[in-house]
């Protein structure tokens, strides 16, 4: 008879953060190298956000869960549910133009951070899209931000 292991518990915490860059680099790689046909992490689709870096003021691409919002795209700073936000939250506070990438096709945004009612309105969509959201929210004691891009 065999007995079924228990499934490991997610824990919350994140890799550290030189696997996250390394994974990125490594997306984003494999997105160029495909010609724009790596649009999905684990059966989700991504876009890949090309921004300015807030303290290095280099240009940065990463690949964040694609949320369309109208003409433009919902970017959630989530960071698994982590009690930080994300290093690319800092970047479009300060360089809120950017660049996103979804299925080959580029749109030239401006992101601005949505208030409270509005971010309540949102994240309906924002669950649709990416169902993890929920729980990253009832993980954190943070008020996970939401950027609203908009067509520049």
């Amino acid at each position: 008879m065999t007995t079924a292991s228990p499934a490991p518990k997610d824990t919350g915490k994140l890799p550290p953060r030189w696997v996250l860059k390394t994974m990125t680099r490594l997306h984003v790689f494999l997105h160029r190298l495909s010609g724009g046909g790596l649009n999905k992490l684990g059966g989700d689709e991504v876009c890949f956000v090309t921004m300015t870096g807030a303290k290095s003021g280099r240009t940065l691409t990463i690949p964040l869960m694609y949320v369309p919002h109208g003409e433009g795209v919902l970017l959630v700073a989530s960071m698994g549910g982590a009690p930080k936000n994300p290093v690319w939250y800092h970047n479009l506070v300060k360089h809120p133009d950017i660049e996103v990438e979804h299925r080959g096709e580029r749109r030239k945004l401006r992101a601005r951070l949505a208030e409270s009612a509005e971010k309540a309105a949102l994240w309906p969509n924002c669950d649709h899209h990416y169902a993890p959201y929920a729980e990253y929210r009832k993980r954190t004691t943070r008020d996970i931000p939401i950027f609203v891009c908009e067509p520049r």
